[in-house]
C-alpha cells in the first residue's frame, strides 16, 4: 500500500475574494499562483496561494460561496490551519509585523517543542505560524521570491492541521488503522499524529473537545484538508482501501491542477487525496502566474458565460515591485 506523503493543500471558505487576495497576498507574502473557479459551483471563484511556483504542499485555497453566512468554530471541524516558516526570528519577524499591520493574533507560544504564532483574519478563519528551526522530515516548499517578506523570514508551505473532535477514540483509530498516521506526543487535550517522513509539513494535532457545540461550516471555517499521494494509481488503491473500512468517496476526480478523491472521515470533516502533479505551471507563464481567470479545458468552452457569472478581480502583481519589510 502506498501511504500519504504528507499535506496536499487546505481549502476554505471566505466571505470576499477581493480582501482574501489582499489579506494573503500583501499581509502574509503567498503568491496567488491560480485564479479560477469551483468546478463543481462556477459562479464561485477558488484562489490558490501558496510558494513561488505552486509546490504541493504549499497552497492555501479560497472558495467564496455567494450569500453563505457565517460560520461557527466548535468541535467536529478541522479548526485551524500553519504555515511553515524558516525560524524562531521569523515568529519574532511576524509578531511585529502582525503589530504594525493590526492583524489580530495570541503572541509566541510554544507547543510540542516549536515555536508557534497564532492569528485570524477579517473572517475570523483560524491560522498558526509554526517555526521549522528545529524542524525535520518533509521538505518545506520555496518563498515568493518577488512577494513583500525578506526571504529568511518568508511562508514556505503549510504545517501541522488541527482537528477538533467530540469523539478522540474514533478519530485516533481512523487515523492510525486507515490512514496510517502515528501519535507521536501529546499535551493535555491536544495529540500531535504524523505520516510518512513526518515534520511539520506531514502533521495533524488533534484536540479533543467535549464542551464546545458542533461547529457549523461557513465563511470563516475549512471547508476540507487534503493529504499528498504520487498518482492515479494511488489514489484507486486509497479508493479500495477506505471502501474496505465501510467509508464512502467521490471515487476519482480529475481537478486538472491535480487528480482527487474525497471522503467524509468523520462527521462535518471532509477529507481529499491529491496527486503532486500536474501542477499549475501547466497554462500560464511563471512571470504571472494568478493574473488572468485560468480555466480547467472543460470549463474553456463557458469562458464567457464565466467571466459574467464572476466579478473581476484585479490580481497584477508582474508590474509591481514589491518592497520587502
Amino acid at each position: 500500500m502506498n501511504g500519504l506523503k504528507g499535506i496536499h493543500h487546505v481549502t476554505a471558505i471566505t466571505s470576499s475574494a477581493e480582501k482574501n487576495y489582499q489579506f494573503f497576498t500583501y499581509t502574509l507574502g503567498m503568491r496567488l499562483i491560480k485564479k479560477t473557479v469551483n468546478q463543481d459551483d462556477i459562479q464561485t471563484y477558488h484562489l490558490f496561494f501558496a510558494d513561488d511556483t505552486g509546490s504541493p504542499g504549499t497552497d492555501m485555497t479560497f472558495f467564496d460561496f455567494p450569500g453563505i453566512q457565517k460560520g461557527a468554530h466548535g468541535t467536529n471541524e478541522i479548526s485551524k490551519t500553519s504555515f511553515r516558516i524558516p525560524s524562531d526570528a521569523a515568529i519574532d519577524y511576524w509578531e511585529k509585523r502582525f503589530d504594525r499591520l493590526s492583524v489580530k493574533h495570541s503572541g509566541t507560544k510554544e507547543q510540542f517543542g516549536k515555536k508557534t504564532l497564532s492569528f485570524v483574519d477579517f473572517d475570523d478563519q483560524q491560522y498558526q505560524l509554526i517555526s521549522d528551526e528545529k524542524n525535520a522530515g518533509v521538505a518545506a516548499g520555496t518563498p515568493w521570491q518577488d512577494g513583500p517578506i525578506p526571504l529568511e523570514y518568508a511562508i514556505t508551505g503549510l504545517g501541522p492541521i488541527f482537528v477538533r473532535v467530540a469523539n478522540f477514540d474514533y478519530f485516533k483509530e481512523m487515523l492510525e488503522n486507515v490512514l496510517m498516521f502515528k501519535e507521536i506526543g501529546n499535551e493535555g487535550s491536544f495529540h500531535l499524529f504524523e505520516v510518512a517522513e513526518g515534520g511539520n509539513g506531514a502533521q495533524i494535532v488533534v484536540e479533543h473537545n467535549t464542551v464546545l457545540p458542533p461547529a457549523r461550516q461557513g465563511y470563516g471555517t475549512v471547508h476540507h484538508t487534503a493529504f499528498r499521494v504520487e498518482d492515479r494509481s494511488v489514489i484507486e488503491e486509497w479508493d479500495k482501501r477506505l471502501a474496505s473500512f465501510g467509508f464512502q468517496t467521490s471515487g476519482y476526480v480529475n481537478r486538472y491542477f491535480f487528480e482527487s478523491l474525497y471522503a467524509r472521515v468523520a462527521p462535518q470533516i471532509l477529507f481529499e487525496f491529491a496527486t503532486d502533479g500536474p501542477g499549475f505551471m501547466g497554462d500560464e507563464p511563471y512571470e504571472t502566474l494568478g493574473e488572468k481567470l485560468s480555466l480547467p479545458p472543460f470549463l474553456e468552452e463557458k469562458r464567457e458565460q464565466i467571466e459574467k457569472m464572476v466579478r473581476p478581480i484585479d490580481t497584477v502583481r508582474s508590474t509591481q515591485e514589491f518592497i520587502k519589510e
